[in-house]
């Protein structure tokens, strides 16, 4: 390996070793609690250091951002495979969205949260990469679609738009995703109701509203 390699190596390990602390503070503590000395600490480098590999804390926000959709993306990714028909393939990533938000929940919530409030994008370093691998994330569903149509497994009348109904479909399993983590704190109103029935139940429902009969 040439020097140059192995100070290019060095450099991403210690950037990721700060993303790694980062991740720690920011899921044990909250974002807005945890602060640069913290992360500093917990990736045992000086505060300045940090400093040189990301602008401020949003920057690192932003870095692990990216971690959780190139976490999601690969789960899609999986699933995008010629043997199942569009319709299928979109009931597979359903199944997949929900397991990555049970088996990654602080990557789930980081993005639910960034798509709201927390990222103002166009200062970030990673801004093309954010960008790039959110639309793949919609790219890949809205694909299964136009397969769907093209195989006959996706009903013409039901897509107005390939990625307008992926959208669509993502927004309403996440919703319900998001209904079922509050199920503790309304036991009267929810006691009847199973969360793990209802998921199975909203994913199945959604694919047979764009299914060809």
């Amino acid at each position: 390996m040439t020097l140059r390699a192995r100070q290019q190596e060095e450099k991403q390990e210690r950037r990721d070793s700060i993303l790694d602390a980062a991740e720690q503070v920011f899921f044990a503590k909250g974002y807005d609690r945890a602060t640069m000395d913290d992360i500093a600490r917990g990736a045992r480098l000086s505060r300045g250091l940090v400093y040189v590999y990301f602008r401020d804390k949003q920057d690192i926000l932003a870095s692990i951002v990216l971690r959780a959709l190139e976490s999601l993306r690969q789960r899609f990714r999986n699933m995008d495979r010629a043997e199942l028909n569009g319709a299928d393939r979109l009931e597979a990533m359903g199944h997949n969205y929900l397991a990555f938000s049970a088996e990654e929940p602080n990557y789930f919530d980081v993005l639910t949260r960034a798509a709201s409030d927390w990222l103002q994008v166009d200062s970030l370093t990673d801004r093309d990469s954010l960008l790039h691998c959110s639309g793949e994330v919609m790219e890949i569903m809205a694909r299964a679609l136009s397969d769907g149509l093209a195989d006959g497994s996706v009903e013409p009348g039901r897509v107005r738009d390939p990625l307008e109904t992926a959208l669509y479909l993502r927004g309403a399993l996440h919703g319900v995703i998001m209904l079922t983590r509050n199920f503790a704190e309304r036991p009267e109103e929810l006691s009847h109701v199973s969360p793990h029935s209802l998921l199975e139940y909203t994913i199945r429902t959604l694919i047979e509203s764009i299914r060809s009969r």
